[in-house]
């Protein structure tokens, strides 16, 4: 029982990097595109990047504290905010996120293929773009994040 015992998890580890499993996927890469002081709402500025997930990657459960406008340039990327619908987003789609969410799932849906979507974020001049959440905070538990 021992050596089958040993052989799965030998099958399993080998099938996780085969696909592409956690253990393999990288960061997503974040490149800032333009930032803006917004002259008409004092103390806002507008900050625009883009994010490319590499095939198999995703974010840790986080919040933006911004106004978040997201559009999908390349590949499918999930998304999903703490009481949200989980939805795929393909070339051309759309998501949002408030000031006041929790992003509990944004990665490729991929493990193949490269993503790359454009966010425009409304927000406090020099605030951070991304804000970790501690998985209980976002509803999750404890334990690894989303992707590990």
């Amino acid at each position: 029982m021992r050596i089958l015992n040993i052989r799965m998890a030998g099958l399993v580890a080998a099938l996780l990097c085969i696909a592409g499993g956690p253990s393999t996927a990288q960061q997503a890469v974040v490149t800032p595109l333009m930032t803006k002081e917004l002259a008409d709402i004092p103390g806002k500025e507008a900050q625009m990047i883009t994010v490319e997930y590499p095939p198999g990657s995703s974010d840790p459960v986080h919040r933006h504290n911004a106004q978040a406008f997201v559009y999908v340039l390349e590949g499918s990327v999930v998304m999903q905010v703490k009481g949200g619908k989980q939805v795929t987003l393909t070339p051309g789609q759309t998501f949002y996120e408030g000031p006041d969410d929790i992003h509990v799932v944004g990665r490729n849906a991929s493990n193949t293929r490269p993503a790359r979507f454009l966010v425009l974020l409304v927000k406090d001049k020099g605030a951070p773009v991304l804000v970790p959440v501690p998985r209980s905070e976002g509803g999750l538990g404890q334990g690894p994040g989303p992707g590990s």
